[in-house]
Formats: structure tokens, C-alpha cells, sequence
């Protein structure tokens, strides 16, 4: 299959492009710079929204893989509002070519405040501008593949653990604190649970859900068990060997983070043992 891959050059586009390659298929990696993109893929460099026909200009794709989004981990940046008429006028555009499937890279945060496991029909109450916004894009697509009769699916990323001094999640910031010698690392208690996956584990998962058409619809990429924030941090800190040491209650933990939160992974455990 030729996939198209937005936001390509991002943190996840990065993993995810290399393990769609190693699963045998073409790769049409999008973004603003394609600096940090798999030399095995067709890159292009644009700007996204700007493109009036963006099917027929990336070459005709069998799939859209809806990576782009500005801001992830600033839950309250205005660009999620700002940009999601863009999203929706990109998606709409492929919604009426002849692109077979559009699958769309979601977050757990469409959620909001929850306990327990999500599951396709979890109601979905989101209270950030970034939860807010992905889940909005979230109906909007389905309700384009549908009208259409594409296929659909809704990639719902979890807790992602991963070494790299780029991204913005707690890992990669521990990793930075880490490398400028710095002794502590402020941090919450860490008595909350999630859902965490190992970042190849995470591109992984979305790369072979996405180049399969049996499993469709919303699907949890996670490890599907709850584990405590401190616990996999500390475990985190270990694995790589690092000297720097957590500061718990340096600051207080955020108010819509759910206690005890996870995604059912009957989904992509069906995709992942075929």
C-alpha cells in the first residue's frame, strides 16, 4: 500500500514512518521539514493546509495517516482550536477522493476525567483545549467516512515512554534534565495510574494497525494495564542508568488527570498476534 504519513518529521511520525517501511509498504512522509524522516520513505516537505487537492499532490495514496497536530503536549494552547478547521478541511479534502481509509492519530485526553478502562463506547468529556479538540476531530472524521464510505479508524494514543531528548512528555524531560547534569527532577507525587507503552512498542502498534483493514473503528494503542506514575518513572530512570532523582510534591497533580486509567487492548491485541 502507498501511505501517506502527516506530521512525519514529529516525535511519533519519526518511529511510525520506520516500522510502516519494515512492514513492507510505501511510505509518503508530509511535514513543514523532513530532516528526521527514514531515508526509505518519499518525502515532501509543505505546508499541509495549504495544499487546495492534497490527494492528487501526494501521488494518489491508498491511506491517509493523520499524524499532524501542533502543540500535543500543551493541553491548553489555543492552536488545538485554532487549527481544527484546518484538520477538518484536510480530512474532508481526502474524505472526497479516492483514498481508501483515513485513520487519524487520537489521544486518551478525548476522554477526560475517567476511571478504569476505556473501551470504544467510554462517553468522552473532555475538558481541554486539546481533548476538546482531538475528540471533536474525532466525530467529525467518522462522520466524513461514513458519508463517503471510507474506511475509518481512530488511533487513541495512550502514555508513551521513550528516551529521547525529543517531545515534550515527562521521559523526554527527565532524559534532558538528565544530560545537563542537573542532581533532582521536580515532580508530583506520582500516585496516579496509566497506561504506559515503550515508544517502539507505540509505532509499532500504530504501523500495523494501519496496514491492516480487518480491525477498524476506534482502537487503544497502549499496553492495556494500568501502572503508578512513580513507579514507571523510577523503573525509567533505572533502565537508562540515569543519576538524577524525582522530587515528589514539587508540584501538585493536575486536576483532570484520572486516578486509574487505561485502555482496553482486545483491539490491538487481535491486530498484533495475527
Amino acid at each position: 500500500m502507498r501511505i501517506l504519513v502527516t506530521g512525519a518529521n514529529g516525535y511519533l511520525g519519526q518511529g511510525i514512518v520506520k516500522h510502516i517501511l519494515d512492514c513492507g509498504h510505501q511510505v509518503i512522509a508530509s511535514d513543514f521539514a523532513v530532516d528526521h524522516i527514514d531515508e526509505r520513505a518519499e518525502k515532501v516537505a509543505c505546508d499541509l493546509f495549504s495544499i487546495d487537492d492534497p490527494y492528487t499532490y501526494f501521488g494518489k495514496p491508498d491511506v491517509l495517516l493523520h499524524l499532524a497536530w501542533r502543540d500535543g503536549f500543551v493541553h491548553y494552547s489555543n492552536a488545538h482550536i485554532d487549527d481544527l478547521p484546518k484538520h477538518f478541511a484536510c480530512i474532508k479534502a481526502f474524505s472526497e477522493s479516492d483514498v481508501k481509509k483515513i485513520a487519524v492519530m487520537g489521544s486518551m485526553h478525548e476522554i477526560g476525567f475517567y476511571e478504569g478502562s476505556i473501551k470504544d463506547d467510554t462517553p468522552c468529556n473532555p475538558t481541554t483545549p486539546y481533548g476538546i479538540s482531538k475528540n471533536a476531530l474525532r466525530n467529525l472524521t467518522s462522520m466524513l467516512c461514513k458519508q463517503k464510505d471510507k474506511l475509518f479508524q481512530w488511533l487513541r494514543g495512550y502514555y508513551i515512554v521513550g528516551n529521547s531528548h525529543y517531545g515534550s512528555s515527562i521521559f523526554s524531560k527527565i532524559t534532558a534534565a538528565e544530560a545537563e547534569g542537573k542532581e533532582e527532577f521536580p515532580f508530583t507525587m506520582g500516585r496516579n495510574q496509566f497506561d504506559f507503552i515503550d515508544y517502539e512498542d507505540f509505532c509499532e502498534q500504530v504501523a500495523r494497525a494501519v496496514v491492516q483493514d480487518d480491525v477498524l473503528g476506534i482502537i487503544n494503542i497502549g499496553s492495556g494495564h494500568p501502572e503508578k506514575l512513580a513507579d514507571r518513572v523510577e523503573r525509567f530512570i533505572k533502565e537508562n542508568g540515569y543519576k538524577i532523582k524525582l522530587k515528589y510534591g514539587a508540584f501538585p497533580d493536575r486536576p483532570y488527570d484520572s486516578k486509574a486509567v487505561w485502555g482496553d487492548s482486545s483491539k490491538i491485541d487481535e491486530i498484533m498476534h495475527k
